[in-house]
């Protein structure tokens, strides 16, 4: 699987686990909307920065975020 949608499916499943809409999820990391967006649809390479931040806010491990298999 490609890494880039394989990292946007479980970003957007994490946050949607929150509730949380792009809009709330880009205040807390410090990212912009359109950033959270990209990277949800596979469309961007995030740095490992990026991906810190991320996984920071969804309170998970960067490796999940990169997980193939979904936690239940």
């Amino acid at each position: 699987m490609d890494l880039r949608k394989l990292l946007g499916r479980n970003v957007r499943r994490f946050r949607c686990e929150k509730h949380w809409t792009q809009e709330e999820f880009a205040e807390i990391t410090g990212l912009s909307q359109q950033s959270i967006s990209e990277l949800e649809n596979g469309r961007s390479n995030p740095t490992l920065l990026t991906l810190h931040a991320l996984a920071q806010g969804l309170g998970v491990k960067v490796v999940d975020l990169l997980d193939e298999k979904p936690k239940l």
